[in-house]
């Protein structure tokens, strides 16, 4: 079976782009071009993958993608931002976004990241397991998160981040190996989103207080250790 794309996007040209790449591919390609269409038709048949720009009328797509998480919907995202600010990059992130892209933007890094996002779906885990480190405790079944007792709201791809530090404590994980297996290919440039994750598990992680568990290991790459 085929997967369906679904491309939410107010401008003509990205879309009739993206439409003929991804059908290229042999993806069953939707599109909707505001964020209150787009929600409609998630809502009616949820799609594999959605691409969603940020700028659009009516509902934008932070909008959007807050209504689809709130209403407890777990289809990856990518979103589409023409603003290469760190803000904007957070804001979508920390909405529950599983991916970003800055326009412009190469159709090759498109398909990379659908692609990529995929993969990540089909291989989530749904045994029942429980992590703990300290006094961080990860639920992998009910995909829950506390740390001393207080619940910690995650996204995604910042749950399945912390899964691979809890699965690997006190072992330095490189930042390539982080990003093949968190976001299944290399981001090229000078991409942040890694560093932009790890500061928003941190600031979840420490927000009453708590002690620094994510440590960086300057030229080496990040570690879940408690005794710095």
């Amino acid at each position: 079976m085929r997967s369906r794309i679904l491309i939410v996007d107010d401008d003509d040209k990205i879309t009739s782009m993206l439409r003929r790449g991804l059908a290229f591919e042999g993806y069953e390609v939707h599109t909707a071009s505001n964020g209150a269409e787009g929600l409609r038709m998630i809502l009616n048949e949820e799609p594999d993958v959605v691409v969603l720009d940020v700028m659009m009328p009516q509902v934008d797509g932070f909008e959007a993608l807050r209504r689809l998480r709130e209403g407890g919907s777990k289809v990856p995202v990518l979103m589409l931002t023409a603003k290469d600010e760190i803000e904007n990059r957070v804001k979508g992130l920390d909405s529950g976004a599983d991916d970003y892209l800055v326009k412009p933007f190469a159709l090759e890094e498109l398909l990379a990241r659908v692609r990529a996002l995929l993969r990540r779906k089909s291989g989530v885990e749904t045994g029942n397991q429980k992590l703990s480190y300290e006094d961080l405790v990860m639920d992998t079944d009910a995909r829950e998160v506390t740390r001393n007792g207080r619940r910690l709201e995650l996204t995604a791809k910042e749950f399945e981040l912390l899964h691979l530090f809890m699965m690997n404590p006190k072992r330095v994980l490189s930042r390539d190996l982080i990003m093949d297996k968190i976001w299944g290919y290399d981001y090229s440039g000078e991409s942040n989103v890694l560093e932009v994750y790890i500061a928003m598990l941190r600031q979840k992680t420490e927000e009453q207080g708590e002690k620094r568990l994510i440590q960086t290991i300057r030229g080496a790459g990040y570690i879940l250790r408690g005794d710095q």
